[in-house]
């Protein structure tokens, strides 16, 4: 089932007190159709077209010729990324606004449902978990936007969209893509997930259940192949009358829950993989079929475009909307298999978590087999794809802070110098391992540095991602980096007051910026610390915390400190020091 909207008016008409420009755009006959293919949860290195330097173990695992085809046809983005969450990303794309500005910083679901994780020392801010709105819509918790389609549709385009929104929460007016400006919805609501991708389960049940798709009950469907067929039917309108045409083709695939697409399945089972060093397990199985499923709709998306002759005047740009999951229920080496070269996953600060395969190709503009080695945000799709269709004299509610890649697809030459920010005060589920960079964070990545500050204990950690694409080596403890860390913590301390981020409490305080920062570093069992609220929780009038002591000084009670009995607010204490006290 196709939802249409019925007599539609531009939002920017319809909804009272508000006034937008009339867009200026180009004639009807100059104007491209743009596909936006977004994959959910797809790591860069999950396809058999590397996005690396050279080719790796987890190329060799996927099949994925359709990628490989658009890759051969237009440009490779090597630097491209996202947020590490689904829902800011999403709501970036739809707005042009940095997560750290729209403040819908984690996954939403349910109308006021703040969907952090409880645990750990911080008290975090009241973001916006009701997610993105229409323009001129008042919901609590959350920001109202002047959206992409909504401009794309004032612009003369039909707006399609097909699978997974997750813009706003349920029961609010963001859950419903029509409202963003979209003519035609096609599954697409409050849910991040789907409750199943199997059709002889009706897609799911309760929240997740994917809505819409009744006539493939139990026909043996798969949920990645119906929204296909309902995308391409949903295409012949705007073909057949001439009208340029934007489809948001956002899959659920290739997000949990990993369901086996018998379709593919077989091309995995009892195959020696060369990353884990054995057989896929049943659930990596069915996570690469999921993988080739997507890549399958890719290619009959490309083949519809040929066959209905307009492939020639038809813009593909494919990307995922944060890293692949790198903690349960993959296989291997959590953290560290599933990305590989980059570290991480969905959910972490750490290039695994944010590096996307991105690829464009436009008829007549892209060179064939190339690869663009400028950074791309995902906000930075809003103004790009407005360019694209023509769309150049618009006014929006909301601060647009993305920047428009047109320029560097039509000058493969042109060197782009782009600072990235990210901005996650919040606890994601999933994994709160700081070791791995998870947890409450802002980074920024300037050049080849990449600085992350985490809240929690304030902590900055520094990697050159060109030299060390694992991150392993955390240069912020080395002098001769410390000039690096101090410039890229003020310049992400700026964007953030500049973005007015929010920031978490600690002890009642906010925690200090990432240029203010104070963090006792490379702490190990038996060094002595400074006592701050970075590290300890300091009891007064009204709360008392215990800690348990370690003495790790050996038998010989000879060490690097020493135990020091007083007092702190009435309290018996106990001090740490590197001076004999006594």
């Amino acid at each position: 089932m196709i939802n249409i909207k019925k007599n539609f008016l531009p939002l920017s008409t319809a909804l009272a007190g508000m006034v937008a420009a009339s867009p200026a755009y180009a004639a009807a006959d100059e104007r491209p159709n743009i596909i936006l293919f977004l994959v959910d949860d797809m790591g860069w290195q999950e396809t058999s077209v590397p996005f690396h330097s050279e080719r790796t173990p987890l190329n060799n695992r996927y099949r994925t010729p359709n990628m490989e085809r658009l890759a051969e046809k237009g440009v490779k983005f090597m630097q491209a990324y996202a947020c590490a969450i689904s829902s800011p990303s999403r709501c970036s794309l739809m707005s042009g606004m940095n997560a750290a500005r729209h403040r819908v910083t984690n996954w939403t679901l349910e109308r006021d449902a703040n969907n952090d994780a409880g645990g750990g020392s911080l008290d975090l801010p009241e973001w916006n978990y009701n997610g993105i709105q229409p323009e001129g819509t008042v919901v609590n918790n959350a920001t109202a936007i002047t959206p992409l389609p909504q401009l794309l549709n004032e612009g003369g385009y039909y707006t399609i969209h097909c699978g997974k929104a997750h813009f706003g929460a349920l029961d609010t007016p963001g859950a419903d893509p029509l409202l963003f400006g979209f003519d035609v919805n096609i599954a697409g609501g409050a849910n991040g997930a789907p409750g199943s991708y199997l059709c002889e389960n009706e897609y799911g049940t309760g929240n997740f259940h994917v809505s819409g798709l009744e006539k493939y009950y139990n026909t043996g469907t798969f949920l990645t192949e119906a929204l296909t067929l309902e995308a391409l039917e949903a295409l012949r309108k705007p073909i057949d009358e001439g009208q340029p045409f934007y489809l948001y083709m956002a899959h659920y695939a290739i997000h949990s829950p990993y369901d086996a697409d018998s379709r593919f399945t077989g091309n995995y089972a009892n195959v020696q993989d060369e990353m884990l060093g054995t057989t896929l397990n049943q659930s990596e199985i069915n996570h690469a079929a999921l993988v080739e499923g997507m890549d399958k709709s890719l290619g009959d998306i490309m083949d519809f475009l040929d066959d209905e002759g307009i492939a020639d005047n038809t813009i593909i740009i494919f990307m995922s909307d944060n890293g692949g999951q790198a903690v349960g229920p993959r296989q291997g080496d959590l953290n560290r298999d599933q990305n590989y070269p980059a570290r991480a996953g969905k959910g972490s600060s750490y290039m695994g978590g944010v590096h996307e395969p991105m690829m464009v190709y436009w008829p007549g503009v892209t060179i064939a087999g190339t690869e663009n080695h400028n950074p791309v945000m995902i906000e930075d799709f809003f103004p790009t794809i407005l360019e694209m269709a023509g769309v150049t004299d618009y006014e929006t509610v909301q601060t647009v802070d993305g920047h428009s890649f047109v320029d560097i697809i039509k000058d493969a030459d042109l060197q782009r110098d782009r600072t990235t920010i990210w901005h996650y005060p919040n606890r994601w589920g999933e994994s709160q391992d700081k070791k791995e960079g998870y947890g409450a964070y802002s980074a920024i990545l300037k050049g080849d540095f990449h600085l992350i500050y985490f809240w929690e204990n304030q902590e900055r950690r520094l990697y050159n991602i060109k030299d060390d694409v694992g991150e392993q080596n955390n240069l912020a403890q080395l002098e001769e980096y410390a000039q690096t860390v101090l410039e890229l913590s003020e310049e992400l301390t700026d964007s953030l007051i500049a973005y007015d981020a929010q920031r978490p409490m600690q002890n009642g305080e906010y925690v200090p910026w990432p240029e203010d920062a104070v963090y006792v570093e490379n702490v190990e069992v038996g060094d002595p610390v400074t006592i701050t609220n970075a590290v300890f929780k300091l009891s007064d009038e009204a709360n008392t915390y215990y800690y348990s002591i370690q003495d790790n000084r050996g038998s010989d009670m000879q060490g690097p400190f020493f135990w020091t009995l007083g007092e702190h607010n009435g309290y018996k204490a106990i001090q740490a020091s590197n001076e004999d006290m006594t």
